[in-house]
């Protein structure tokens, strides 16, 4: 096979590592192969060494008294003989010279220096005999170094580590800590998003093309006097989509795009944030015409002041102020627009939302059900479908699903079409994918006493039966006593999208919640803890009634309500104590009224009650037909038009025992 020799060979990357590796390598080589250690000089003993001594072919023995070792040196007529045929030619050592014939371990230094002596003596010898230490410098030098060694590389890597990475690169290194650590956009490398990627968000979408715009053709603007907005800020609850923005706006500016969250501003040492700032702003005025993006802006723009009350330097607010001051101050940069995202909006510094920084806010609100049928669109490309599936059923069954919702619905719809070892994904696998996200996974092996079964079928059916008869409520899809996340049984609605909410319909929403409880006083006489989510539902939600939206009566046209959220930092009520007895009082008083009218809707239908809840017990799992069927058609019944717009028909009150055809014919007459 050919080589095709227009592709780039990869090129072994050059590391200061390997550097310290060779020296390494050095200095070992050099301490055994420079040194006697791997000599070729044979070992003796002892008596051996005796015998030489007295047979005359010793020249010297050097006696090194700190290793307790002798090294013999022969004569010229001893390397002549057989005997140290072995040891006659010696290399020579770069440390030492000529290096000895042979080497031994001595014991007790006096006792050897008497044999030696003694042989002497007697042979009539002149062997030289001498005294010698030896040290290890590169040892020496090794152990007195090392933990200064030690020291300065943990240091130096404690530093790298608190500064932001162990590698190169801006903040990587120890002297660059106050260097930005925004991510430039390369859009030759980096994935590509465009504005064709975000569905839904049109008046977001529009605010932010014509930043791109602004930057493209500056002139257009600035020939009729105009001035370039400074900065945009996009609102907006999780998961709607603001980050997606920024990143289609990074693949259709054509310009350098910096991207980083407001938490890397953030560090321990004092006044690193100001700097990141400085650096920041200082490569994009190089750069500029530029977009910087700060992801969730209110880890360094929280209001100042607030909550300080040690009185000391507080690091955030230095940042903050360093901010502020790029954005618009005396040295204003020029063809820089800061994008930023947050969705905690109401804790921001006045000064960071002022016109002149950032000029233009941006709410991105949930998708409405048009949105969310385009939200389907892009994320059901890459799903395998087994069928042209319904979007406007699917955007209609996923309301107040924020983006990131619905792409997790898709997936999740994907995963269970795979572990049902299915070809493809079907609409019901959407259906279980939404119970999944909304209720939680299926428990069907959690151990429940038939008692306690009944009890849970009688409380769903309580919710699904008043429901039902008032008009106001959201209509029901299904029920099921199927143990899911943390409840035992639920009532799955598909509520309005209601822009303005009356109290009649929230007073029908807070009745068939309390249905659950009623159902047990109704049918059992006693109630359960079964009903504390419905509880702490319509106590939040009468609360909401009493003292936000003013539409109780007895409080009048009040409200307590603080948009700014200063109250929640307040150590007193905005209203007095006689204020706060009558707010508890008519709270109550609105929840047990809708108690009452529960039961007394529940006292009217109680043999249906008792039918929905024995087919409850029997099947587990019922829907809108089951429920057609036992009551007849719902009084107030909603229909959708093809753009997913809801249209209400009310069905005559003669109907709701009748069958379902002779309900519809009742419908068409009254048309």
């Amino acid at each position: 096979m050919a080589k095709d020799n227009n592709t780039p060979q990869r090129k072994p990357r050059f590391s200061s590592w390997w550097i310290y590796g060779l020296i390494i390598v050095f200095l070992i080589g050099y301490q055994f192969l420079g040194s006697d250690n791997f000599s070729p000089t044979n070992k003796t003993t002892t008596s051996e060494l005796q015998e030489f001594l007295r047979n005359g072919d010793i020249e010297k023995i050097l006696i090194i008294t700190n290793t307790r070792q002798a090294k013999v040196f022969l004569t010229q007529e001893a390397l002549s003989k057989d005997v140290h045929r072995d040891v006659a030619n010696q290399p020579f050592s770069i440390t030492s010279g000529t290096l000895p014939q042979y080497i031994l371990d001595y014991g007790d230094l006096q006792n050897f220096e008497n044999d030696i002596k003694k042989i002497k003596q007697e042979n009539n010898l002149d062997t030289v005999v001498d005294y010698d230490t030896e040290s290890n410098v590169f040892m020496e030098l090794l152990l007195t170094l090392l933990p200064f060694v030690l020291i300065i590389g943990i240091w130096i890597y404690l530093m790298r580590r608190m500064s932001g990475g162990a590698g190169g690169g801006a903040g990587g290194q120890i002297f660059n800590i106050g260097k930005s650590k925004a991510k430039l956009f390369d859009e030759k490398t980096d994935t590509r998003t465009t504005f064709k990627d975000v569905a839904g968000l049109e008046g977001a979408k529009e605010e932010v093309e014509e930043i791109v715009e602004f930057l493209k053709n500056p002139d257009k603007y600035t020939s009729l006097g105009g001035k370039i907005p400074k900065g945009a800020l996009l609102v907006g609850p999780p998961g709607t989509g603001k980050t997606l923005l920024a990143k289609a706006v990074a693949g259709e500016a054509k310009v350098p795009f910096f991207s980083l969250s407001g938490s890397d501003f953030v560090e321990m040492f004092v006044g690193v944030g100001a700097s990141r700032v400085r650096d920041l702003f200082k490569q994009a005025k190089d750069k500029s015409p530029a977009i910087i993006f700060i992801d969730e802006i209110d880890a360094i723009g929280r209001a100042r002041g607030k909550n300080n009350f040690t009185g000391s330097n507080d690091e955030r607010e230095n940042t903050l102020n360093q901010l502020l001051t790029e954005m618009d101050g005396f040295g204003s940069n020029t063809n820089v627009i800061v994008l930023a995202a947050t969705n905690r909006a109401d804790v921001l510094d006045k000064a960071l939302m002022r016109a002149g920084r950032f000029d233009r806010l941006i709410y991105v609100d949930l998708p409405d059900i048009r949105e969310r049928k385009e939200i389907f669109e892009v994320h059901l490309r890459p799903i395998k479908t087994a069928e042209t599936l319904d979007l406007d059923f699917l955007a209609r069954q996923t309301p107040g699903f924020s983006g990131a919702d619905i792409a997790n619905v898709c997936n999740e719809a994907a995963l269970i079409a795979a572990r049902k070892e299915r070809p493809a994904v079907t609409k019901q696998d959407f259906l279980d994918a939404v119970d999944r996200i909304v209720g939680g996974l299926e428990k069907k092996n959690k151990i429940i006493t038939p008692e306690e079964k009944k009890t849970i079928a009688f409380h769903e059916a309580g919710h699904a039966t008043v429901s039902w008869m008032l008009e106001h409520a959201a209509p029901l899809v299904k029920v099921t006593i199927v143990p899911r996340g943390q409840s035992l049984g639920a009532a799955w609605y598909l509520p309005e999208e209601r822009l303005l909410v009356r109290p009649e319909q929230m007073k029908d929403e807070m009745c068939a919640t309390l249905g659950g409880r009623a159902a047990e006083k109704v049918i059992f006489n006693k109630i359960s803890t079964g009903a504390l989510s419905d509880l702490e539902k319509i106590t939040k939600q009468a609360r909401a009634m009493v003292t936000i939206y003013g539409l109780n009566d007895e409080i009048g046209n009040v409200t307590f309500y603080d948009s700014s959220g200063q109250n929640e930092y307040g150590f007193t009520k905005p209203y007095s104590e006689e204020t706060a007895r009558k707010i508890d009082m008519e709270i109550s008083k609105l929840i047990e009224e809708q108690y009452v009218r529960a039961i007394e809707v529940l006292e009217a239908n109680k043999d249906k009650l008792t039918e929905l809840a024995e087919l409850l017990l029997e099947k587990e799992v019922i829907f809108k037909e089951d429920l057609e069927r036992i009551f007849g058609k719902r009084p107030f019944e909603k229909q959708f038009d093809q753009l997913g717009q809801e249209k209400a028909i009310t069905v005559p009150e003669s109907t709701a025992g009748e069958t379902p055809e002779e309900a519809e014919e009742a419908v068409e007459e009254k048309k």
